[in-house]
């Protein structure tokens, strides 16, 4: 019955390994005090042993010595071992409570064997064995501090040896056993209060670690925890392939705009939940509008993604209004695409990037074409990095063509670099490296610089169009450098335009509409280029300070074969006529898409019909003949 009982005590107090973080810390913490444990275990036994050689049988003093000495070498050995690599969960567990047991079996065995050694000297010995005793037990309770089965278990277990001497021993034995009793006594009640201590320490450890790895908005895992995760299932041993994939929403900075960031808040904690739902895998929050998906080898990413844009594309009720987003996801493997999580993240963020430039709304797998064109955009990115702005970029200007008064009325500035490395590089190729490395912030204003240089040997009445990038009219400090160089060039701001795309808006429309009212309070016009192909064209343009709008070339390209492209083109240059809008079409290359945009009312037109882009020497001979048959009336 007592030993059913201590058992149950002992199991009430056991490691688990379904109690992992406290489980853990206790190893480790007796991890780094096990060698003075059995350290002075050891030391004391052989004093003892040394005390009572010779007048004490060589059986009670030399062969319990060997089996401690033995028995401390062994557990050592095995606890430094944990020293380099740490075991499972399983395994500590049982480490954990074999200390407890091995405990109660040496506060048994050392009592009892110093006791039998008493019979065999006098006074003096007898207070070496109380004495050694004392320190025995004293640093075993201080090294098993955060251990307490095994503390308690060795207080209750050497109280009838104390006893023992109170009731046997001489008076001096009595005072250092009632000591021995306190002592250990005393340390039992301090180690209870320090564990109280060590549990809230990890508690609060594991707490911070939690908030450290968690998103605060969606409480999903975060960045460091998604990379974290990659890293795990890499370096597992029974490592298998499976998939990462980026998600980002599609209009979502509108949604901030319109309606506010509490209600853009309230929104990301739906998708989180609406992706949780979906038991795709293992999901976290990157940042932003940017979230992460590990999926298992062998599951059907088409299917998956289409999942996922379904379930985002449906209506997102919320008190300011209904917000309506999309998606779109890359996916990179592991191992095909990459074997670090770095580069498994860096593959799938450029899949990320080819779906939304060409499957806006769908799932982009990393393919070994890609692996191509991203290692070519790598290349164009350290040249473009090592680049001498001023020196390499130039500018082609293609001429805006008034067809009813046949005139020049404005250039637009078109970017061209011949790199000493790669030679040409497209501006399809450069432009876009140069903005997803934030270096068109660098470009922009040399460019804009050598524009307004050009400009002034250009007539008065005729226009600059210069075009601005996403990463531009988001930042503050490159709208003030643009300011500073129109004051000081001195040309009238009237006379330039700043192009800017529907894409690069709907990135962030409250910093773009800030800087657009920056730039018009300058006198600059804003134009809004490739009108028609990107987000809701016809409800923003009442929301932004423009002047004057380009009809992308797509509507002009589809004129020959299709009646609707004419229709909308019409619809395009009567709502601009209504709003006090500049209309310009662009695209314009035969002189029948130039007769059909003439009677849908188009007068301002750019196009390879009237001059392909040019270098700055040539604008200044460049000789515009419209055909005549667009004069007519």
């Amino acid at each position: 019955m007592a030993l059913t009982r201590l058992h149950a005590f002992i199991d009430t107090f056991s490691a688990r390994p379904d109690d992992a973080t406290y489980t853990i810390a206790q190893y480790r913490a007796l991890n780094r005090q096990v060698l003075v444990l059995y350290t002075t275990i050891g030391s004391n036994a052989l004093g003892l042993a040394y005390t009572y050689y010779g007048a004490a049988p060589d059986w009670m003093t030399i062969w319990p010595l060997a089996a401690l000495l033995l028995l401390c070498l062994v557990r050592s050995r095995l606890w430094l071992q944990s020293l380099v690599s740490l075991p499972d969960l399983e395994t500590i567990a049982k480490r954990l409570n074999a200390t407890t047991y091995l405990a109660i079996v040496l506060s048994i065995i050392l009592p009892v064997w110093a006791l039998s050694l008493m019979q065999y000297g006098e006074l003096p010995e007898s207070m070496i064995v109380i004495f050694s005793l004392t320190i025995i037990m004293i640093v075993s309770v201080q090294c098993l501090i955060q251990h307490p089965t095994a503390a308690v278990s060795i207080f209750i277990i050497t109280l009838p040896p104390a006893v023992y001497l109170i009731l046997r021993g001489d008076t001096l034995l009595h005072i250092m056993a009632l000591n021995y009793v306190i002592l250990v006594g005393g340390m039992v009640v301090v180690q209870y209060f320090s564990y109280g201590d060590f549990r809230r320490v990890v508690g609060l450890i594991e707490e911070n670690r939690r908030l450290a790895l968690t998103d605060y908005l969606t409480e999903l895992p975060n960045r460091r925890a998604f990379s974290a995760e990659i890293e795990r299932r890499i370096q597992r041993p029974d490592s298998v392939p499976f998939h990462v994939g980026l998600i980002d929403l599609d209009g979502f900075k509108p949604v901030n705009d319109s309606f506010g960031h509490r209600a853009g808040d309230a929104v990301l904690r739906e998708v989180a939940q609406r992706l949780k739902a979906k038991n795709l895998g293992w999901i976290g929050r990157l940042g932003g509008d940017e979230f992460g998906l590990i999926v298992e080898d062998g599951a059907d990413l088409a299917r998956i993604g289409q999942r996922v844009c379904e379930g985002l594309a449906r209506p997102f009720p919320l008190r300011e209004g209904i917000a309506q987003i999309g998606a779109s996801i890359g996916f990179a493997r592991y191992p095909d695409a990459a074997t670090s999580p770095e580069s498994l993240m860096e593959r799938a963020d450029f899949a990320l990037y080819h779906a939304k430039s060409h499957q806006r709304g769908a799932a982009v797998t990393f393919a070994p074409e890609h692996e191509e064109r991203l290692r070519a955009l790598a290349v164009i990115e350290q040249a473009l990095r090592r680049a001498d702005l001023a020196a390499e970029f130039e500018l082609y200007y293609q001429p805006i063509i008034d067809i009813v008064e046949n005139r020049i009325e404005a250039y637009e500035a078109l970017a061209r670099w011949n790199s000493p490395v790669l030679g040409r590089v497209a501006p399809g190729e450069f432009i876009i490296v140069a903005e997803r490395t934030g270096l068109i912030r660098d470009l922009t204003p040399v460019l804009f610089g050598k524009a307004l240089t050009a400009m002034r040997a250009w007539p008065e009445e005729v226009r600059l169009s210069f075009n601005l990038s996403a990463q531009d009219i988001t930042s503050r400090d490159s709208i003030a450098r643009l300011a500073e160089l129109v004051v000081a060039s001195g040309i009238d701001p009237g006379r330039i335009a700043f192009e800017v795309t529907e894409t690069g808006l709907m990135r962030d429309l409250g910093d773009a509409h800030r800087s657009l009212i920056a730039l018009k309070a300058l006198g600059t016009a804003i134009a809004l280029d490739d009108f028609g192909t990107g987000y809701s064209s016809f409800s923003h343009v009442h929301q932004l300070p423009l002047d004057r709008l380009k009809i992308d070339r797509s509507f002009v390209l589809a004129l020959g074969g299709d009646a609707t492209s004419l229709s909308i083109i019409r619809s395009i240059v009567d709502m601009s006529r209504n709003l006090s809008l500049h209309c310009v079409v662009e695209g314009v290359e035969t002189i029948d898409q130039m007769l059909l945009l003439r009677s849908a009312g188009c007068r301002s037109m750019q196009g390879y019909l009237f001059g392909k882009p040019m270098p700055e020497a040539a604008v200044s001979g460049f000789d515009l003949v419209v055909p005549a048959t667009a004069l007519a009336s």
